[in-house]
């Protein structure tokens, strides 16, 4: 039995989308098919380039149809930037290997300072290149200061050309082996502070640009380079001053969501082939899926991957809708990276826990799904930074809702043109939200639904009796968890949006908001025992513990979803 609610290549027709993205989505489905599963873990062992699938992609101009805005595709009706297709292609990708979605989604980074730059040459030699097939990068981060953008070491010397002449390295930076166009981050010697900043673009293969190596043990090309008086002419600048700081931030807004979808896809593919091993093993006379303990970390684990799948999918109707009066997007961004990409581990690993010894074999994916689910609450900032940043949303969350008109299913064949004029990178702790207490009070005759609802209620208790005082709020490790209970409240919210848009089986969401439960209060529970935590939050945490609703016939029927995973799809050899 195909399960409608995850991604099953033996069964996917996007029938929601337009023809020719229909078409593309699944011509890429059916090259990972045919290609099969012994070559691409082949692939991924011997650490192999991606030649043949960018042939193909190049071939199918996917990257051009896919990441080309309306205003630069040259008229062609196909080509737009649309959150809902790519979040599909993440997916994919993700489901094959994540080295292929990897330089799918630093290519989405490199091209995020062009289409937001003003110069009409650089954008037409962008969409020339991605016609040709090529890929991108983004130069921002540096081996001694990461991500750090106040403390580029990338110095630009102006040349007597109005020019510069650019010297420094860059690190961690995806297809910087390969990308026609590199978007590099640096400042001017000649200026100081904010203004002196400049986006530019470079090209890989010219002589002054020199690969270092690749820093990492994968076919991934995560590139050091430097570039030695690297001549940058006036075309080649995309942004200057303040500008250039808001293209590096706005262009992480837009690539950090590529991350939950690519973890949505690993988890399937593990999934089905966890299930399907371990329901067809017999230990002590039994299907190892006849243990309870078996049964409740793989229903979890479903749970939790429909979860992911039903946030993201949310998430992407509010980029969409984006706008100067609507930044919302903003908050759910770094929740699918954060939140979404977190859940995906804690999925890989109760899967993990019942395979045990089968995880580790070389010829299945889960061995690589076990490696690289790790690697997407690292990438475009860590766990902490993403949690740090939601916390500057809670207040008005919370507390200070304001009204909006609905925010429909966005899968219309329309340009997100908004995402790359964003505008400056401030003032989040101003944007307000609709009311998050109406999507719960929608499912309130679900009893978990409604215990998670007591839990937020308690938490806006929390934020205006016992809030973190002045001395606290220096204190990140106390932050951090307070940040982990606010992000369950949103998680909550848009998976029940999505759930009522979608008509989600009600036994489903009632198991998952079971383990929502469960995860609000093992974080009360950690902030009881914050060395910070005063008596009053050390009450409240344990006040705000709860027990999930079980229902025995509830996690019988959702099981049986789960154990019609098995055999239901597996890659031919």
């Amino acid at each position: 039995m195909a399960d409608a609610l995850l991604f099953n290549p033996a069964t996917y027709d996007p029938a929601h989308f337009d023809p020719e993205t229909r078409r593309l989505l699944r011509a890429t489905v059916d090259w990972f098919e045919e290609r099969g599963k012994r070559q691409l873990i082949e692939d991924y062992r011997n650490r192999v380039w991606l030649e043949d699938f960018l042939a193909f992609a190049a071939k199918e101009r996917l990257f051009a149809t896919f990441l080309t805005p309306a205003s630069d595709g040259g008229g062609s009706e196909d080509k737009r930037w649309d959150t809902a297709r790519i979040a599909a292609l993440n997916e994919i990708f993700g489901f094959y290997g994540l080295d292929y979605w990897y330089a799918w989604q630093v290519t989405i980074l490199g091209l995020g300072p062009v289409w937001q730059s003003d110069n009409a040459d650089a954008r037409a030699r962008a969409a020339e290149l991605l016609d040709q097939g090529e890929v991108f990068a983004f130069g921002l981060s540096e081996k001694s200061h990461g991500a750090d953008i106040y403390s580029t070491d990338m110095i630009l010397t102006p040349d007597a050309d109005g020019g510069f002449h650019a010297t420094g390295s860059k690190y961690y930076i995806g297809n910087g082996n390969a990308a026609g166009i590199v978007s590099v981050f640096g400042r001017r010697s000649d200026v100081e502070g904010p203004e002196g900043y400049v986006f530019f673009a470079a090209d890989s293969r010219h002589p002054d640009y020199h690969l270092v190596k690749n820093v990492v043990d994968s076919g991934k090309y995560v590139s050091e380079f430097r570039l030695e008086r690297y001549p940058v002419r006036t075309e080649d600048v995309l942004h200057t001053g303040r500008a250039a700081f808001d293209a590096a931030l706005n262009t992480v807004n837009v690539g950090k969501f590529n991350l939950c979808t690519g973890a949505v896809g690993i988890c399937e593919h593990a999934m089905y082939e966890a299930v399907t091993h371990a329901h067809n093993r017999i230990l002590y006379g039994r299907r190892v899926t006849d243990f309870a303990h078996v049964r409740r970390e793989m229903t979890d684990a479903y749970v939790r991957l429909v979860g992911m799948k039903l946030f993201s999918d949310r998430a992407v109707d509010y980029f969409r809708s984006a706008s100067p009066e609507d930044r919302r997007y903003l908050l759910f961004n770094p929740m699918t990276k954060m939140k979404v990409t977190t859940e995906g581990e804690k999925v890989i690993d109760l899967l993990w826990d019942v395979i045990a010894a089968k995880g580790f074999e070389k010829d299945t994916y889960f061995s690589q799904a076990a490696v690289e689910i790790r690697g997407l609450p690292k990438l475009e900032g860590t766990v902490h930074v993403n949690l740090a940043l939601i916390l500057k949303f809670m207040g008005n969350y919370l507390l200070n809702p304001a009204e909006y008109a609905p925010v429909p299913t966005r899968h219309d064949a329309s340009d997100d043109a908004f995402l790359f004029r964003q505008g400056p990178a401030r003032g989040l702790g101003a944007i307000q939200f609709h009311d998050w207490r109406a999507a719960y009070d929608a499912h309130a005759e679900l009893p978990n639904v409604a215990r998670l609802r007591e839990q937020a209620d308690a938490l806006c208790t929390l934020i205006t009796t016992a809030a973190p005082d002045a001395e606290q709020a220096k204190d990140l490790d106390l932050l951090l968890a307070l940040g982990q209970l606010f992000a369950l409240v949103v998680h909550g919210q848009l998976i029940l949006e999505q759930a009522e848009l979608t008509g989600l089986d009600r036994d489903v969401l009632d198991e998952l908001f079971s383990v929502l439960v469960r995860d609000f209060s093992a974080h009360a529970v950690e902030l009881h025992g914050k060395d910070s935590a005063t008596e009053a939050q050390q009450e409240w945490a344990l006040g705000a513990v709860r027990r999930p609703v079980t229902d025995t016939e509830r996690s019988a029927r959702v099981w049986a979803r789960v154990e019609a995973l098995s055999g239901a799809y597996e890659m031919k050899p």
